[in-house]
């Protein structure tokens, strides 16, 4: 795959994706228990917002850079604190336009007992990866294609934790995948919490892809929305989606409150939606 995260790192739909992702974290370090953070398609772990790729897109000011220049309401602020202090502080240490990927954020929100697993298949990629939080003796980082990762490290010995699989939508047959992986997550780590990340741009597609993972009939699955744009092409990201199995009992509410704040900051001409549903309930 000749994807790169950097031309888009810091926009709409990685604030929207990380801030979920640090509530999920949040929420299970309310317990001393360690927990395992699994991410399938990890990327470089670390971007330059200031570098060649992405400038080109500039996809960050409309993301990251109005929602940390933004004077949020208490409640909102209380419930970003984890994500953009994250960035803050990363920000302090190695540069004023760096942004944390997933694997950064994770390792950032971590505990000293916590245990991450980011796997990362194309080669350059897996090199930022390395350097950036390979260091880390909490972490490991893997050459190993994230699909087949699902299956070969699930369940994780900590028996608590998150499947995070976030693809970059290169091939055909990606919403397949997820539907599948989803399947073999809840079979084999049915107390975990497990993210799906997908782009919205194709309506069709992506109505098809929520009724299958609702004919899975698994429980405590949630959907997660946000559109950027009125207009949506199949050329151009519109919004973003996350379907969450076994999400925190409070997430809904957080997210709902979160995304209907900032997402007027990112929506291009101020328009947006925000969806936060059950697709499924119930144990």
């Amino acid at each position: 795959m000749n994807y790169r995260h950097a031309f888009h790192a810091g926009n709409p739909a990685d604030v929207m994706k990380h801030a979920t992702l640090a509530r999920v974290l949040t929420y299970l370090a309310k317990k001393d228990n360690a927990y395992r953070v699994i991410d399938t398609h990890a990327g470089a772990g670390l971007y330059d917002l200031a570098g060649t790729s992405a400038m080109k897109t500039g996809e960050a000011e409309a993301g990251i850079e109005r929602v940390l220049a933004a004077d949020l309401p208490e409640p909102v602020a209380q419930l970003l604190e984890p994500y953009l202090g994250a960035v803050r502080t990363l920000r302090e240490t190695a540069g004023p336009r760096r942004y944390p990927g997933s694997p950064a954020l994770a390792l950032a929100l971590g505990r000293p007992q916590d245990r991450f697993l980011f796997c990362e298949l194309h080669g350059e990629e897996r090199q930022k990866l390395e350097k950036a939080v390979g260091h880390d003796a909490r972490a490991k980082v893997l050459s190993q294609d994230g699909w087949k990762a699902v299956a070969a490290h699930l369940p994780p010995r900590e028996r608590r934790g998150v499947l995070l699989i976030d693809p970059p939508f290169e091939e055909a047959g990606e919403f397949g995948r997820l539907t599948a992986a989803l399947e073999t997550a809840a079979q084999r780590f049915a107390t975990g919490v497990v993210m799906l990340w997908y782009p919205i741009k194709d309506l069709m597609t992506v109505d098809a892809f929520r009724r299958d993972v609702a004919r899975l009939g698994l429980p405590k699955t949630l959907r997660v929305e946000i559109d950027f744009a009125e207009v949506r092409s199949q050329s151009q990201l519109s919004g973003s989606g996350l379907i969450i199995l076994n999400p925190p009992f409070t997430l809904a509410e957080e997210m709902r409150t979160i995304l209907t704040a900032i997402n007027p900051l990112m929506a291009r001409d101020g328009k947006g939606r925000v969806r936060v549903s059950w697709l499924t309930q119930g144990a």
